[in-house]
């Protein structure tokens, strides 16, 4: 079982870089955004839960999150048997104490962290690109930096919390999208064994 944890600006590229994760490992995806969402829409207990502080605009706390990623661990083994990425979680140093806890309970653990690195300027001249690609509202340039501030303030603990753990792979994240791709699986590769053995077969 091989798990990676996938984080990056926004705009960095972290959906398309994972849709190859996914088909080169056979890894599951958990986006903790939609796993929230599709239980709301289907009105389960955890999604009633999270709804109760989405609808008044907090944030969802951390235990009740690892009880949502509990949860498709538990109910999808035939998915997650070859391991998962995590997208959106973790986002602070506390929820990746919990994930590690969580995984140990398994006799699991994150194998990877792959860090997204771009420079703001293209940040910012991606997603407006986006926004006149799709009509997202939010990608709009004041917005845009509101959203890299946040970010940028969140993450960075987060990235040094698993330099210290050993696990973080910085990857340049501009240029061509199969270059950085490459790049991803190079990193991995030459420091992962596990993942090492997983291209050998």
């Amino acid at each position: 079982m091989l798990n990676i944890v996938i984080f990056g600006a926004p705009g960095s590229g972290k959906g398309t870089q994972s849709d190859r994760l996914i088909s080169k490992y056979g890894l599951h995806h958990i986006s903790t955004g939609e796993v929230l969402r599709d239980h709301i829409a289907r009105g389960t207990e955890l999604g009633r839960i999270a709804d109760s502080y989405i609808s008044k605009g907090q944030l969802i706390p951390d235990d009740l999150m690892i009880r949502v990623l509990e949860h498709v661990l538990d109910s999808n083994p035939e998915l997650t048997s070859k391991g998962v990425i995590f997208d959106g979680f973790p986002r602070t140093i506390d929820q990746a104490k919990a994930l590690k806890k969580m995984l140990a309970s398994r006799g699991s653990r994150v194998h990877a962290v792959v860090g997204l690195e771009v420079p703001e300027d293209e940040l910012i001249r991606r997603m407006i690109n986006r926004g006149k690609e799709t009509g997202r509202a939010d990608d709009n340039p004041d917005t845009i930096r509101k959203r890299l501030v946040v970010y940028h303030d969140q993450t960075s603990p987060l990235r040094d919390y698993y330099i210290g753990e050993g696990k973080y792979h910085g990857i340049d994240g501009s240029g061509d999208m199969d270059e950085i791709f490459e790049r991803i699986h190079r990193s991995l590769h030459d420091r992962v064994p596990e993942l090492a053995e997983s291209d050998a077969e």
